[in-house]
């Protein structure tokens, strides 16, 4: 047995070295990254609030990290196209994604699409969150919810309602509060949420529920008149519109759409890790909370990858709820 000892303990020292040896390539791209500037894919139209938001928090974050953050706008069935792209690239840190709540519930609509939210991808941060306004139009005849309500349940399958794609947040809260007032009305998606107050404008639409971000500029504009907020509670923002939740009591009227950095799948732990590191440094500036919380959209990160992933999970769990109890189809 004595003699096999050093036998034994050779073995091991050159697996480890073997060990070193393969990991030594990617701890050395690790350490040297970013090398050149980093394209985050966008899955939202250019001009609209989540654009404004990402490119102010994308330069910052190109400060941070030395290189530039470059936003490449794929729009396109409610995210598909820009996770399906994400997804196929290099695990490399040169191709990150806004993932979002959009990407959880396509996939639960689409189960075909080419990407797993909890396992296509790496988890780095959750940036933010994000109400969403049920919006009328501002000279229009409703002042408040109950008015539309009553209004639509007169003129059953006459009403729309308009969200930026199938599945989006607007998507899901129109569908949520149609479900649970019982009115008739008919879903009308566009290609991104930009599109959907000029839809209120021309009266293509009755009523929507853009995400605050891009709803609350608007609202301050007097182009459109907010009746309500998905939001858990009033939003400082507008204190004088009230909650769905107040209204009518009920927390499955509660909805808060979310967003975050995604790398693909296997990418290496040190690169999560300095994104990580980065957008949080962004996150922690003054002007970025602010500028979130003005339009409202508050920075809300998660502490570390694991956090974000856990986070998903459970949300995944939330909106395959809603999803069934909405009857929600991917054709609506």
């Amino acid at each position: 047995m004595r003699r096999r000892g050093p036998t034994r303990r050779a073995a091991l020292q050159f697996a480890a070295t073997g060990v070193a040896i393969i990991a030594a390539p990617a701890l050395s791209r690790a350490q040297s990254y970013p090398a050149k500037p980093i394209k985050l894919i966008l899955p939202y139209a250019a001009g609209g609030g989540p654009d404004v938001l990402t490119r102010v928090f994308a330069e910052k974050m190109g400060d941070v990290l030395g290189q530039r953050v470059i936003i490449d706008n794929r729009v396109g069935a409610g995210g598909i196209l820009a996770g399906q792209i994400a997804a196929q690239s290099a695990p490399d840190g040169y191709t990150i994604l806004l993932g979002s709540s959009s990407h959880v519930t396509q996939k639960l609509l689409e189960p075909k699409a080419e990407f797993e939210p909890m396992t296509s991808f790496s988890h780095i941060t959750r940036l933010s969150t994000a109400a969403t306004l049920m919006v009328a139009e501002a000279d229009g005849p409703f002042r408040s919810t109950a008015d539309l309500v009553t209004a639509a349940k007169k003129a059953p399958g006459k009403f729309n309602y308009g969200s930026g794609g199938i599945g989006s947040a607007a998507h899901l809260a129109g569908a949520g509060f149609a479900n649970f007032t019982g009115i008739d009305v008919v879903h009308v998606p566009f290609r991104g949420s930009v599109e959907i107050v000029p839809a209120i404008l021309s009266k293509t639409v009755e009523f929507a529920f853009p995400i605050a971000s891009t709803a609350v500029p608007q609202v301050n504009a007097g182009k459109v008149r907010a009746l309500a907020t998905t939001a858990p509670r009033r939003l400082p923002q507008l204190p004088d519109v009230p909650t769905l939740k107040e209204l009518y009591g009920s927390d499955d009227l509660v909805l808060e759409s979310w967003n975050g950095l995604w790398g693909p799948a296997n990418l290496p732990a040190p690169i999560v890790a300095r994104l990580n590191e980065a957008a949080l440094a962004v996150a922690r500036m003054p002007e970025i909370i602010a500028l979130h919380e003005k339009i409202g959209s508050p920075i809300e990160t998660t502490a570390t990858p694991a956090d974000f992933t856990a986070f998903i999970r459970s949300e995944t769990a939330k909106y395959a709820r809603l999803v069934t109890a909405a009857r929600i189809g991917a054709q609506q």
